[in-house]
Parts: C-alpha cells; sequence; structure tokens
C-alpha cells in the first residue's frame, strides 16, 4: 500500500483533528517517495531497542502511539536518542506516524479498552470532544436592528466588504411599536472584531447588537477520560483484582479514599489512560484509575473520599495494541502485514 494511501487511511480510522491541541500527530518521519508500506509495526514507545526490532523486522512504517517527537529538534545528528530514532527511521526507509491523543478520543480507543477491565458498565466521555466544524459557516453570529434605510445600506455595503462574512440576511420587524430591519449575519473570529468596530460607530447599533458564539455540536461517545457506571456495585478489592488481570500486571499502587476499605463498593469510575490529572480532576466518583498522577493530586483525591489507582503510565495504554493490531486488519482489508512490538515495555519496574 502506498504510504500516503495507508496514512488517509489511518486518519479515517481516528480524526487527527480529535486529538488535543498541545499533541504532535500524524506523520513525523517521511521516507522520500513512492514509499510502499507492506509491514506496518505498532509500538506505545518508540525507543532505540524498539526501533532496533522494526528495522529487524523489516517495518516500512511505525506506529508509535506516543510521539517521538514532541519538542522541536533544532537538528538531525546522531548525538541524542531521539535524534538517533529519525537517522535510523531515514536510513532504513522507515516512516513514522503517531495518533496519540486521538486515539484516547475514539469510542473504540485506549479508554474503551482500558475501562473493559472493570466488568460490565457503562461509560461516557469525562470531557466530550466537539464536532471540527460549526454547524453553520463562521464562528459567531451577530443580530441587530436599524430603522434608517439609507443608513442601512451604508453599514451593510462596508459589512459585505469584511472578509469572513457569511449568510447575511435582513428582514423586516417590530421593534417597540417601530417598523425597523433585523439583520443576522456569521462571520469569523477575525471578522468578528471589524464587524464590532464597524457597528460601535453608531451608538444605536451597537446597543441593539447580539453577539452569539456558534457552538460545535458534540460528538457522541467521543473524548477525553470516560466515567464508568458498574452494571453492579462490586468491592474495591475485587476491581483492584480485575485491573490487575486486564493490565497483566502483578500490582498496582493503591490510595484508599478517607473513610473507605477494600470492602467498600465502587458504582462509578472515573478513567484515563496514560496521565490522567487534568482529565480526572474535581469528577465525582468512587474510583480514579489512570497510569500516574501527581502526589498533590492524589491526596486531593482521597481526602473527598476517592480511591485512587496507578498503574504507571504505559500500563494503562499498551494492552490496547493487539486489540487495535485486529481493527486495523478489518479497517485496512488486510492489506499490509501489521505486527506489535515485543520489545515495547513499560520502563518502570518493581524491584
Amino acid at each position: 500500500m502506498n504510504l500516503r494511501e495507508l496514512v488517509s487511511a489511518l486518519n479515517d480510522f481516528a480524526s487527527l483533528s480529535l486529538a488535543e491541541s498541545w499533541d504532535n500527530v500524524g506523520l513525523l518521519v517521511e521516507p522520500s517517495p513512492p514509499h510502499t508500506v507492506n509491514t506496518l509495526f505498532l509500538t506505545n514507545d518508540l525507543t532505540e531497542e524498539v526501533m532496533e526490532e522494526a528495522v529487524q523486522k523489516a517495518a516500512d512504517l511505525i506506529l508509535s502511539y506516543h510521539p517521538p517527537i514532541f519538542t522541536p529538534l533544532k537538528r538531525v545528528t546522531w548525538k541524542t536518542w531521539k535524534e538517533r530514532l529519525v537517522v535510523r527511521a531515514l536510513e532504513h526507509r522507515i516512516g513514522i506516524y503517531s495518533p496519540h491523543t486521538a486515539y484516547d478520543a475514539i469510542p473504540h480507543g485506549v479508554n474503551n479498552w482500558l475501562a473493559k477491565g472493570l466488568g460490565a458498565c457503562t461509560s461516557v466521555p469525562l470531557h466530550p470532544s466537539t464536532a471540527p466544524s460549526y454547524p453553520a459557516e463562521g464562528t459567531h453570529r451577530v443580530e441587530f436592528c436599524a430603522d434608517n434605510t439609507e443608513h442601512l445600506d451604508t453599514v451593510l455595503s462596508k459589512i459585505k466588504d469584511i472578509q469572513g462574512i457569511s449568510c447575511l440576511t435582513t428582514l423586516p420587524a417590530r421593534v417597540e411599536g417601530e417598523e425597523q430591519t433585523r439583520v443576522s449575519l456569521n462571520c469569523s473570529q477575525k471578522a468578528l472584531l471589524e464587524v464590532v468596530a464597524l457597528l460601535s460607530q453608531n451608538s444605536r447599533l451597537y446597543h441593539k447588537t447580539e453577539i452569539l458564539l456558534l457552538q460545535k455540536p458534540l460528538l457522541p461517545h467521543t473524548g477525553m477520560g470516560r466515567l464508568c457506571t458498574l452494571s453492579e456495585p462490586v468491592s474495591l478489592s475485587d476491581i483492584i483484582e480485575r485491573i490487575k488481570s486486564h493490565l497483566k500486571l502483578p500490582h498496582i499502587r493503591l490510595a484508599m479514599g478517607m473513610g473507605k476499605t477494600l470492602e467498600s463498593p465502587v458504582k462509578k469510575a472515573a478513567l484515563c489512560a496514560g496521565s490522567g490529572s487534568s482529565v480526572l480532576k474535581g469528577m465525582e466518583a468512587d474510583l480514579y484509575l489512570t497510569g500516574e498522577m501527581s502526589h498533590h493530586d492524589v491526596l486531593d483525591a482521597v481526602a473527598n473520599g476517592i480511591s485512587v489507582i496507578l498503574c504507571e503510565h504505559s500500563n494503562t495504554e499498551r494492552g490496547f495494541l493487539s486489540e487495535l493490531c485486529d481493527m486495523l486488519a478489518i479497517h485496512l482489508q488486510n492489506k499490509i502485514n501489521i505486527i506489535v512490538s515485543e520489545k515495547d515495555r513499560d520502563p518502570l519496574q518493581v524491584a
């Protein structure tokens, strides 16, 4: 499969528009075209050991969940390990693609997989995603009424000259017993400033102006984190065993909520794969499940009677890769070979 064709198919599987604004997702390293992909190599973290494995297995494209290039590189030399990844990739004509938080947001993504460790439950995103575009053109709607036809014609003429104006309409209206004209228009964020500046030149128009934000519609079952409601309450000790079994971990870290015991029932669990502090903060639940949280956020949760389970960052993500492998095989119609790294592992272990 051609690299560009494959990247387009991967973007269809999980739109990069769902990724967080701070993230660095998509095709990060591209060998010179034409580049054919026969083998897609999946990993959670692209380390030098994993890169060597990808080379040995003749990978043509590496899908690394975490972006190996995040902060900008000022040079590409043999000095640092991330620079060496780029050098090795280009020397062996291997592309690198990262979806990261786009896979966190999708309904069939990392957080959905993590929620399966809780047992039978229903879940909704903690922070729902919005559609990539507005339901109508523009980001804002401006409406105002005017009673001076000649002056209104001048204002409308100037508005039409502003770039980023759409859906401009005029309708007759009766305001406080007077015949007037109601004007409605959609505009971009930049155009809004120009429209407001124009209308502010006339105090009567300006005081009759309404500005509405055109909200992007929420996408169902899509977004960061999950609030999971279990079908039946389960003791904290049973939840711990379920999570350890699902993540194939011999140990987890537990902070017991104030007044709670291992026999306390868990009905609602808020979870976020990876580093969940910012996503989970302030959420009402019996349990927080994530890879890592700051010390003080753990203390806050415990003080509010919420137990916290930490499994280390990538342990809450890596198991998704085998499920992803099967889904991508179907999505790509088995046109390419897909393999999961055997060298990829969490850098932390219990000693």
